[in-house]
C-alpha cells in the first residue's frame, strides 16, 4: 500500500468511528461505512483528491439478516492512482442513504439506476425517478426475490444447462 493510501486510510478510520477497513485478496481497499457517515467520508476523500466517482451501484444479499442490501461506491484519486471501494449496508426495512449528487454530478444517473433496479432511496436526490425501466413498473427487478427468467416459458429446454 502506498504511503498516500495509508495516510488517507488512517485518517478515515480515526475520524469516522463507525467505519471499518479491509484489504481484499486482490489488493482493493474496502471501507464499510455507516449510512450516516458515507456523505462525510466521500466529501473528505474528494477534498483529498479523489475526484472521480467511478461507479455507484447496489447489491442484494437476502441471506444477510439486517444488511440485506448494500450500496457500493468506487472512487479514484487519479493523481496518486489510488482507488477505494466504500460500502454501506442497509436493512430491508430501511433502504435510505444520503445522495452524493451535491459532491459529484455523475452520481445523479448512477443513483437513479440503483433506485430503479434495487429500490434504494437516495435522500436529497433532485430527481429520484426511474431511468431505465418503465415508470409504471411496480417492482425493482434486481432484487433476488424475482426470477431471472420467465418461468412460464415453454419454448425452451434447459435440461442441457443443468436446470
Amino acid at each position: 500500500m502506498s504511503e498516500f493510501a495509508t495516510k488517507i486510510k488512517d485518517s478515515i478510520l480515526e475520524k469516522y468511528n463507525n467505519t471499518s477497513y479491509e484489504l481484499d485478496t486482490y489488493g482493493e481497499h474496502n471501507f464499510i461505512c455507516s449510512k450516516n457517515d458515507i456523505h462525510a467520508v466521500v466529501e473528505f476523500l474528494k477534498n483529498e483528491g479523489f475526484i472521480f466517482l467511478t461507479d455507484l451501484t447496489g447489491s442484494h444479499y437476502p441471506e444477510s439478516e439486517g444488511a440485506e442490501f448494500q450500496v457500493v461506491y468506487h472512487i479514484h484519486n487519479l493523481a496518486e492512482n489510488v482507488r477505494f471501494r466504500l460500502k454501506v449496508d442497509l436493512a430491508q426495512n430501511d433502504l435510505h442513504v444520503p445522495t452524493l449528487t451535491d459532491l459529484f454530478a455523475g452520481a445523479n444517473w448512477m443513483e437513479r439506476e440503483t433506485f430503479d433496479f434495487f429500490g434504494i432511496i437516495f435522500e436529497g436526490h433532485p430527481n429520484l425517478t426511474r431511468i431505465l425501466n418503465v415508470d409504471d413498473m411496480d417492482y425493482h427487478p434486481m432484487k433476488k426475490e424475482y426470477a431471472l427468467e420467465d418461468e412460464t416459458r415453454t419454448d425452451k429446454d434447459d435440461t442441457f444447462f443443468g436446470r
